[in-house]
């Protein structure tokens, strides 16, 4: 008995929108995209603070050091309006220029700039990190990690000032460094050159 052969086509019923179905479409579409982009920089640069295990806030801050310093002076009000007790500046190398003085790295530049503007009710630590090309946020995240275990500290809480839009990725990346027994917050700064709602 032959075998039956299966059939390679079949017959299907296939709905297409009219053409005043795919012009609302069309519509919805760009009202959404319109609607994204007026609200992508609230979406990248989150202010969400971490609350600790007492609900009292975070007790490390972390300061991504590649912020120029007028953006560098809105970590100094963050500082200032916390319960920490240990601010951690991370950066790798930098080339010489006036404002950085004798700092060889963007973590030591920015500590020097904090404690010159009245940051020394708490300890300020610089991570520095070595050159890298790529992942610079996130070998800082794990240079953090690496030096709380090194230090005996418990990261419980923290929280990541960064600048704009750069925020929700220092965010996520330090979240995936530090593991999730560490509550993450962020705080983004905006940036001094240009109006962050216009980016």
């Amino acid at each position: 008995m032959p075998s039956r052969v299966p059939p390679l086509f079949r017959r299907r019923e296939v709905w297409l929108p009219t053409w005043w179905g795919a012009l609302w479409m069309l519509l919805a579409l760009g009202a959404i995209a319109l609607l994204l982009a007026w609200h992508a920089y609230d979406l990248l640069a989150p202010r969400q603070l971490a609350r600790g295990k007492d609900g009292t806030g975070a007790r490390t801050l972390i300061v991504e050091g590649w912020m120029a310093p007028p953006d560098l002076q809105q970590a100094v009000a963050i500082v200032r309006a916390g319960r920490y007790q240990r601010v951690l500046t991370t950066g790798g190398p930098i080339e010489a220029w006036s404002e950085s003085g004798a700092a060889r790295t963007y973590a030591q530049r920015t500590a020097d700039y904090l404690r010159a503007n009245g940051v020394t009710s708490v300890p300020i630590i610089a991570i520095e990190a070595p050159t890298i090309l790529k992942g610079r946020t996130y070998l800082g995240a794990l240079l953090v990690r690496d030096w709380a275990r090194r230090s005996g500290v418990t990261l419980e809480a923290v929280d990541v000032v960064s600048g704009g839009v750069h925020t929700r990725r220092s965010w996520l990346l330090y979240r995936m460094a530090l593991g999730d027994q560490v509550e993450v917050g962020a705080y983004a700064v905006p940036p001094s050159e240009f109006d962050a709602r216009r980016w």
